[in-house]
């Protein structure tokens, strides 16, 4: 159980007084960052999709 309560007390040590968090202004800018990278991958993997799918229709469509 000291063991525990240890971890838990060096835990919060570490978090308080080790750790630096960003400021808000940081934080915004990290997640529009973030969101707009998700768009632009999420659109580029549809465009892939969609070309495959193409593709993949004409392969059959030759052998139909």
């Amino acid at each position: 159980m000291k063991k525990i309560l240890a971890y838990i007390q060096d835990s919060y040590n570490e978090l308080v007084h080790k750790v630096t968090w960003p400021s808000w202004k940081e934080l915004q800018g990290s997640s529009i960052l973030v969101m707009v990278s998700s768009i632009i991958i999420a659109l580029v993997v549809a465009l892939m999709d969609l070309i495959f799918k193409n593709f993949m229709s004409g392969v059959y469509n030759l052998f139909s």
